[in-house]
């Protein structure tokens, strides 16, 4: 029998996403000589959750998504969560321009565009909340330069396929901002590994899967690897390991068998997107517009009518509608979910199966749904929409946390959660929206956890160059958020031009 390979290396990354990427491109950054090794178990990068077509490509940075403002009990808006995003965004849109600046990403268009990011509501109540909801974020300087309107020809010139046919009685009413973009997180995953590569220090092993993680004595992790074309396994030792491998990342994480890994579970929830690509149509159509959620409904079901660019091809998306499988991958196994209830998470599933009874209500009623009334969903949305236009496809599969809290109990969680080891020497993501919209805040946060001496003394200076709003507020300084926006706009093509603040002297020449 052949002696199994074993190799020595500084980082493994286990997934060829997005997120995985974006640590591997700051590595690269902060320490160049490190060795890495990323291992993807389908044959092309960016497959599962990062590809364009399983994600919402908004580029989200709370401008439109109505979940992000959740109405409180007094009748006033919860804003914290939409300034927490939209500061987040931003960073991200700083770390894209660096590498654009230093010449590792080429043309930005690549990967993003304007679109105009819009909020549509319908009646009375909605409307009186999306009222609420621009006044409260007007109060903040990142948000300034939205609009609001609840006049049909105003937002006819915005959305014409929104109001064409609409009964004019009906009350309705939208926001608008330019400052919106669509990203094709699957090109730019692309961008950073293929730089990554190049730059010699990392190898892309795809069609290979991470099927075990062992601790060892002196600390760095024993990585078990298959390769599916030949069945030959071999070993990696690293010092740092980094579990990105979407809904994948849960059975990897109870692997480890480090303690943090026992306090999560994961529950299932695919989509379908009804896609037009009929020219005459696209064309009306240039914006991502995001309605209210159902009762019950998780963030990533928002149902949003997007312009959205893949390549060279221009599609209006609408959904996603909500479906279920077992599976926690799109390319996963049935018996996903089955095998990630352990003796110490199955109280949890249990109990949170009881306490979600609104979310299990809206999967049945969405799995009961024909093409049909699909169609008359997108109707809400696009009046005139014709049933020949459209055709269903599959969108992602994402796995919603189930954490078990000591004084909370277990609850099921809609937002991304970074995990890692006290030691510091493995990280994983769980979870789904807003994902990677602020994976360069996601990854800046894991490294900060898991090398806080290096994060705040060797990288500090480093790490301002790429992202100059590190560590301080965009908000509260007028200064710096319009010198980081003028300048990312301009490296990446995009049109928005941010208004001189109040008392800000601009050179002639910026």
């Amino acid at each position: 029998m052949a002696k199994r390979k074993e190799i020595e290396t500084d980082v493994v990354l286990i997934g060829a996403g997005i997120m995985s990427a974006t640590l591997g491109a700051f590595i690269n950054e902060l320490e160049p000589g490190h060795s890495m090794h990323i291992f993807e178990r389908l044959g092309k990068v960016a497959g599962e959750s990062s590809d364009a077509w399983n994600n919402a490509g908004t580029g989200h940075a709370a401008l439109c998504e109505l979940n992000y403002t959740p109405e409180k009990e007094d009748g006033s808006i919860d804003t914290k969560k939409a300034l927490d995003i939209i500061e987040q965004f931003e960073q991200s849109k700083q770390f894209w321009s660096y590498l654009v600046k230093d010449g590792q990403i080429g043309d930005p268009k690549d990967f993003i565009r304007t679109v105009p990011h819009m909020s549509f509501v319908r009646g009375e109540n909605d409307v009186n909340y999306l009222r609420k909801r621009y006044t409260a974020l007007q109060q903040f300087n990142l948000f300034k330069g939205m609009e609001y309107s609840e006049d049909p020809e105003v937002i006819r010139n915005w959305i014409p396929l929104v109001v064409e046919g609409r009964d004019a009685s009906e009350k309705i009413a939208t926001t608008y901002t330019e400052l919106g973009t669509d990203v094709d997180y699957g090109a730019l995953t692309k961008i950073f590994i293929d730089n990554m590569v190049q730059k010699g220090n990392t190898e892309l092993h795809l069609l290979h899967e991470v099927y075990d993680l062992i601790r060892e004595d002196d600390g760095r992790w024993k990585v078990k690897v298959k390769d599916l074309s030949t069945g030959e396994k071999s070993i990696y030792h690293s010092r740092f390991v980094f579990i990105g491998a979407g809904g994948g990342s849960l059975h990897l994480l109870q692997d480890s068998d480090i303690p943090e890994s026992k306090l999560y579970g994961g529950f299932p929830v695919g989509g379908q997107w009804l896609v037009c690509s009929n020219p005459e149509v696209v064309r009306k159509h240039n914006a991502k517009v995001y309605g209210q959620a159902s009762v019950g409904a998780p963030p990533m079901s928002v149902p949003h009518l997007d312009t959205r660019v893949m390549g060279e091809e221009t599609s209006i998306l609408f959904g996603p509608f909500a479906t279920f499988s077992t599976k926690f991958l799109k390319e996963g196994s049935y018996w996903d979910l089955f095998e990630s209830i352990k003796y110490w998470n199955i109280v949890s599933l249990m109990r949170v199966g009881l306490r979600n009874y609104e979310l299990e209500k809206y999967l049945v009623q969405q799995l009961s749904l024909s093409f049909e009334d699909r169609i008359e969903a997108l109707r809400v949305f696009y009046p005139g929409a014709k049933t020949e236009d459209w055709k269903l496809e599959e969108a992602g599969q994402r796995v919603q946390i189930i954490y078990k809290d000591a004084e909370k109990g277990a609850s099921l969680q809609f937002g991304t959660e970074i995990v890692t080891s006290e030691d510091g020497t493995i990280g994983a993501l769980l979870g789904a929206s807003p994902g990677a919209s602020t994976s360069v805040s996601i990854m800046l946060t894991l490294l900060e956890r898991c090398f806080p001496d290096r994060f705040r003394d060797k990288w500090n200076e480093k790490l301002k160059t790429m992202i100059p709003s590190l560590g301080q507020d965009l908000e509260d300084n007028a200064a710096l958020r319009y010198q980081v926006r003028a300048e990312t706009c301009e490296l990446l093509q995009l049109n928005w031009k941010e208004p001189v603040p109040e008392g800000v002297e601009i050179a002639e020449n910026a």
